[in-house]
C-alpha cells in the first residue's frame, strides 16, 4: 500500500465546515515520515501547516469558510520529500 491522503468533513452551515485531513499507509510507511506540510488556502492565518505527530497519522483539524483543495508535501526521515 503507497501513502494516501484521507479526509473528513462536515457542514456547519452558511458556508462554514469542519475538517480534517492524515495519511493512511502501513505501520512501516508511516514510520519512515518525519512531518507532513499541509498547503491551505493562502487566505487561512498560517496557511502552511507542519504535523509531525505519527500517533494520529499526521492529521491536522481545523475548520473554515468556503471549500478548497488542500495541497501536502511528505517529508520523510531520510530527508526527501514527496509533493
Amino acid at each position: 500500500m503507497a501513502l494516501a491522503i484521507q479526509q473528513s468533513q462536515e457542514y456547519e452551515g452558511n458556508e462554514f465546515w469542519r475538517w480534517s485531513v492524515w495519511i493512511s499507509g502501513t505501520a512501516e510507511e508511516l514510520g519512515s515520515v518525519d512531518h507532513v506540510l499541509y498547503i491551505l488556502d493562502p487566505t487561512f492565518h498560517n496557511p502552511v501547516r507542519r504535523i509531525s505527530d505519527r500517533t494520529t497519522n499526521f492529521r491536522l483539524d481545523t475548520s473554515g469558510w468556503g471549500t478548497f483543495t488542500i495541497h501536502a508535501n511528505i517529508v520523510y526521515r531520510d530527508g526527501h520529500e514527496t509533493p
